[in-house]
């Protein structure tokens, strides 16, 4: 039994940071708590538009560029660059003080980012990055190349991804070629999964849903895969499709800080304030992306 889209959510753009432009279809009041996954946004922006310094703990964060790169860094030292089809999976853990700002002469900068959350045991844990280059996200296609998807976590045509995640995932970013038949895609059973496209239209699940580019597409739980096709004539349908094991945790969220409870909140906003049980680095630190901005300004 293969599964249904059960839900369809239009992603409307919005602003957020400072000058950005993000869809975001996961973390609204239609989906909330999607568990284990807390937000989804795909994001454009231009210099100087970006999300300057800003916290997160208790989850992680996905980042995957589209079109464009964008220059990251933050308190502990660590700066780079995501270039286009790159990924970074941040997690952000007992806290983090980050800045995501576009690459220097980039133009426009396109994305996605996901937000997952953390297990308790997990939330305190030391920051970590895992970073792919475009080049090391493995590929595959079926023998007549209509169906192309790229690995970036979990398997797809008994390929799998290098990338380690602490809440288990899966993250595929399918194309599928105008007159491409119907493929269908396993997930693992009692994970919550969602589609996301990108561009193009296309039929989704056993139901035949019909959807294009900015819908979030809730699946049902039941079921092991789900069956889509290409429903365009002419142009290629790109989405990406995410899956994840449910922590079955209770969700406090103030913003950037994700706990398990009011306290936990409570103690995490006297952290930062006061610069303390890893947010230490926070009272001196500001990005050079900050100093660059002012500078144009």
């Amino acid at each position: 039994m293969t599964r249904y889209v059960e839900k369809k959510v239009l992603s409307i753009e919005q602003s957020e940071g400072v000058g950005a432009r993000v869809r975001r279809s996961l973390g609204t009041s239609q989906v909330r708590n999607f568990d284990p996954f807390l937000m989804l946004d795909e994001f454009r922006l231009s210099a100087p538009a970006g999300f300057p310094d800003h916290p997160h703990r208790g989850f992680e964060t996905v980042t995957y560029m589209i079109k464009g790169s964008t220059e990251h860094e933050d308190f502990t030292g660590r700066r780079g660059v995501i270039n286009p089809g790159d990924l970074q999976w941040m997690t952000a853990g007992r806290g983090i003080l980050h800045s995501e700002m576009p690459g220097e002469n980039c133009g426009e900068c396109h994305g996605l980012q996901l937000w997952v959350n953390l297990s308790k045991k997990y939330k305190m844990v030391e920051p970590n990055y895992q970073e792919l280059l475009d080049k090391d996200i493995p590929r595959t296609a079926t023998p007549d190349g209509l169906i192309q998807v790229k690995i970036i976590a979990g398997e797809s045509m008994s390929v799998k991804s290098p990338v380690y995640t602490r809440t288990p995932t899966m993250y595929l970013d399918f194309t599928l070629k105008p007159n491409s038949p119907v493929f269908t895609q396993e997930i693992p059973k009692g994970w919550n999964a969602f589609i996301y496209i990108l561009n193009g239209q296309g039929e989704f699940g056993s139901k035949k849903t019909e959807a294009d580019a900015h819908h979030a597409l809730i699946l049902s739980q039941n079921g092991d895969g789900i069956d889509f096709r290409n429903t365009g004539n002419n142009s290629d349908c790109r989405f990406v499709l995410i899956a994840g094991q449910p922590l079955n945790e209770p969700v406090v969220q103030h913003g950037p800080f994700v706990m398990n409870t009011q306290e936990e909140i409570r103690q995490t906003m006297k952290d930062f304030q006061l610069c303390q049980n890893g947010f230490e680095n926070a009272r001196d630190w500001q990005s050079k992306g900050i100093e660059r901005s002012m500078v144009r300004h």
